[in-house]
């Protein structure tokens, strides 16, 4: 019975070891994601036009999926950054209304993860974003996006 007992207090303590290292882990995890979509995304490709950053934190296969009269269309992260490259010369950044993001949603499971992102500018809500991210051996990389742009009425 002592044994039992022994075993069952030691399966319980190691447990809870368990289980409160991921609850730590995952907050990095959910931290280090976020940091990743603030600077190459938020910052690096709207705010700031930090190419650089935006291409430490968007993995080079990166596509925007969009759908428009019922059909499925895909736009690079190599043409995304010409276009902000093209913006930077004709002296488009800063942009006159800072973009913010809110974070309803970060999951992760294993190196995979995904956000749902609130894109404002200003106060007006103009997108919702979902974008997809793998864990690569040098950290986070955004790998491809679906949205919602909401209209105004």
């Amino acid at each position: 019975m002592k044994k039992l007992v022994v075993v069952l207090v030691v399966l319980i303590l190691v447990s809870i070891r368990l289980f409160s290292q991921s609850d730590i882990d995952i907050g990095a995890e959910r931290t280090a994601v976020q940091n990743v979509i603030q600077e190459a995304y938020e910052e690096g490709l709207i705010n700031i036009g930090n190419v650089n950053a935006v291409q430490k934190g968007f993995h080079p296969g990166f596509a925007i999926l969009g759908i428009s009269n019922n059909s499925l269309w895909k736009y690079p992260i190599y043409s995304w950054i010409e276009s902000v490259e093209q913006r930077k010369k004709e002296g488009k950044y800063p942009p006159e209304e800072k973009v913010t993001f809110q974070y309803p949603l970060i999951d992760i499971t294993g190196n995979a993860a995904i956000a749902k992102i609130e894109f404002f500018e200003g106060e007006r809500l103009k997108y919702t974003d979902y974008l997809s991210l793998y864990k690569f051996e040098g950290g986070w990389k955004i790998v491809n996006k679906i949205f919602f742009e909401h209209k105004e009425e």
